[in-house]
């Protein structure tokens, strides 16, 4: 008997260190709007605020409500590279200014691709939402994005 328990003890030690098997960190829900030509956009979306939650993003989703998507916190402003390794949907992706101003627009990404969509420059966000949101509401670079994170009075939060 000791044997087996010794066996099951180490079986469930290497299926926690599997990938992908352990339980994901939970995600914060929050929400943002986005200002584009006097219209104003609202978005619920999950704040992947850690290293774990940024690298999981919507990944292995197979669905992503219309106005939902998730909210990407890089900690400080730093040129951003993204993919869609995992992710089976197609997505848009705003790249996001610590000033809330859009940088960037990578639309209607490759489902499944390990093509590197990158930030033009620093960027202290990415939002991720349903691909063909943005070009369907006039959003673009230059829009503006009201949301706590990209609050000029909040101190820098390190990593």
């Amino acid at each position: 008997m000791g044997r087996l328990h010794l066996r099951l003890g180490l079986l469930f030690v290497l299926l926690a260190l599997v990938p992908g098997m352990a339980e994901a960190e939970p995600f914060r829900r929050t929400t943002l709007t986005i200002l584009a030509d006097g219209a104003r956009y609202h978005f619920e979306v999950e704040l992947a605020e850690t290293a774990a939650q940024r690298g999981q993003g919507l990944q292995g989703r197979h669905t992503l409500p219309a106005n939902g998507g998730m909210l990407f916190d890089f900690k400080n402003p730093q040129p951003v590279a993204m993919w869609m390794k995992n992710t089976p949907i197609p997505l848009d992706m705003a790249f996001i200014r610590a000033d809330g101003v859009i940088e960037g627009i990578a639309a209607d990404t490759v489902p499944q691709s390990l093509d590197i969509l990158r930030s033009e420059g620093e960027v202290l966000g990415v939002l991720e939402v349903n691909a063909g949101s943005f070009a369907r509401l006039g959003i673009r670079p230059g829009h503006r994005v009201l949301h706590w994170l990209f609050d000029p009075t909040r101190a820098p939060r390190g990593r």
